[in-house]
This record gives structure tokens, sequence and C-alpha cells, in this order.
């Protein structure tokens, strides 16, 4: 990432620890780790919600695709995006629905279980 090698490490150990002292090194390592962490844990948040807005982006141009023709002669992909975009949108509309249905599922599966 940086290209810091073992010999410029033991550099900056070495002037750390005399600037700091023994005793307040460790805590110092501690914050730049937990800085770190923190821009790196940032970076993937951001990375993650672009991923999804570039899939977002293909999508919506999927169904434009999908539009233009009228629903009719889609390529695969097309289609799946639709489907895809379909679902998506039928779960934004009704996101119980699906845990409804499920419990229905095993309430009526343990109802004639219980008839046999």
């Amino acid at each position: 990432m940086f290209d810091i090698g073992f010999w410029e490490l033991l550099l900056i150990s070495i002037i750390g620890l005399f600037v700091l002292g023994p005793e307040r090194l460790p805590v110092a390592i501690r914050t730049v780790r937990g800085w770190i962490s923190g821009v790196k844990s940032f970076s993937n948040s951001v990375k993650t919600e672009l991923t999804e807005e570039l899939r977002i982006q293909e999508l919506h141009a999927n169904l434009k695709k999908a539009e233009e023709t009228n629903l009719q002669n889609l390529s695969p992909e097309v289609a799946e995006s639709l489907k895809t975009l379909q679902e998506a949108a039928e779960s934004v509309n009704h996101p119980y629905k699906k845990d409804a249905d499920a419990e229905k599922g095993t309430e009526s599966k343990s109802k004639k279980e219980n008839d046999t």
C-alpha cells in the first residue's frame, strides 16, 4: 500500500520510541490502528454503495431497453434484469408478504399433520 519496508518501519519505531517514550507509544500505535481501520471500513462501505448504485443503473438501463421493445423479444440478460426488478418492486410494496406466506405455510403444514 505505502511500499514501506522493514528498515523504514524499524526507523519509524525507534523515532517513535524516542519521541513518545515507552509509556505513550502503545497508546499511539492503538490510536493509529483505529484510524486506519476506520478509514478501511469507510472505504469498504463507499465501495459497496457504489457497486449497488452501478447495479441499479444497469437495471434501469435494461428496463428502459425492455420498455422500448414493448417487453417483446427480450434478450436473456434483459429478461433476467426485468425479473429481478419486478421482484425488488414486489418486496418493496409488500415487505411482510414473504414472512406471512412462510408462516401460513408452516401453519397449514402443522394443521394437516394434526388432522392425520
